[in-house]
């Protein structure tokens, strides 16, 4: 459905999006996912012909965006982060506005606002002014302005950023709904939010690709636990002897407590860091030091998205998911 090849935006010297390349499928629920600064919106302007591009190219099932524009704007609807609303209008009128300007034209004008009137749910205020509706009922009728003209691809960018945690809930509902028929970007910097809601996360970090596969296949090559945290009741050199005699710990931190415990933070290599709890725990028990706590810590998508944010790819080749949409940059070498 949306193919993006090898995209670049600068402004001056600062370079914006990176050599982005990725391909979006039809009905799925894409995440958009990155720290602010990262590159989305930006990447989602150039995506919906809103921008132009330093380098690269962006074809919207086929149609190139800068050189048919018009064929593949017609495929998109795009809500920006800031709704372009008028706010003197009523849903109704504004609707019947930006329906005109896509094309539609007498029943098929009415028809579509009111669909579009009930799919979100506005159907209570579309004879209010705009200025007069809450933040969450301004972002329904931006959701609908972008739905008019049965565009094959919505893309919202921060659809839920200000609203309030009922608001939220209603607008991930409401774009759990349009996936059912629509092939769905939104851009986001909430973790649970796009776990809950996508079939796809792309991770966006200084403009480059770092991430691109299903939540689940990211927990299980990325956020695999690899690190057992003890407290013993033991000294520090206690400790660090009945340690230095197990294998596979990569990393070790010792921190000295109250009462004389002694705290370890240990990562390992082992593929199965179970392993690594049961080697602990009859190290110990051998010993005669008591294990006043033994924990596996278990990493999840805050820690990959802090990393990815702190290093622009946290070390990691974009993933491919199983449907090989990513090529990592060593196989395009």
């Amino acid at each position: 459905m949306i193919e993006i090849e090898h995209l670049t935006k600068r402004y001056g010297e600062h370079l914006a999006v990176s050599d982005l390349s990725f391909t979006v499928d039809s009905g799925q629920i894409y995440g958009f996912l990155g720290p602010n600064g990262a590159g989305k919106s930006t990447t989602m302007n150039i995506m919906t012909g809103c921008l132009s591009a330093t380098e690269g190219c962006v074809r919207i099932d086929g149609h190139d965006i800068f050189e048919e524009p018009d064929k593949a704007k017609r495929l998109i609807g795009y809500l920006p982060e800031q709704p372009p609303l008028y706010l003197n209008e009523t849903p109704e009128e504004y609707l019947r506005f930006v329906g005109e300007a896509k094309g539609l034209r007498r029943a098929d004008l009415e028809r579509q606002i009111g669909e579009v009137i009930r799919q979100t749910g506005i159907e209570e205020v579309a004879r209010r002014r705009i200025s007069a509706l809450s933040k969450g009922y301004k972002q329904r009728v931006g959701i609908a302005q972008a739905l008019l003209g049965s565009p094959k691809v919505i893309v919202l960018d921060e659809p839920t950023v200000g609203l309030d945690p009922i608001q939220i809930i209603e607008i991930r509902d409401l774009i759990k709904e349009l996936g059912r028929t629509h092939t769905v970007i939104f851009s986001s910097h909430i973790l649970s939010e796009v776990q809950t809601i996508c079939d796809q996360i792309i991770m966006i970090a200084k403009g480059r690709l770092a991430a691109f596969d299903t939540p689940g296949n990211l927990e299980k090559h990325l956020l695999s636990p690899n690190e057992v945290v003890l407290t013993a009741d033991a000294r520090t050199e206690e400790v660090q002897a009945l340690l230095d005699g197990i294998d596979h710990i990569t990393d070790l931190t010792l921190e000295e407590g109250q009462n004389g415990s002694v705290t370890a933070r240990i990562k390992t290599d082992l593929g199965n860091v179970y392993d690594l709890s049961r080697a602990l725990f009859s190290a110990f028990a051998a010993s005669g030091k008591v294990l006043l706590e033994l924990t596996v810590k278990k990493a999840n998508l805050e820690d990959v998205f802090l990393e990815l944010a702190e290093t622009g790819d946290g070390g990691l080749e974009a993933l491919a998911d199983e449907s090989g949409h990513v090529e990592s940059e060593a196989e395009e070498r």
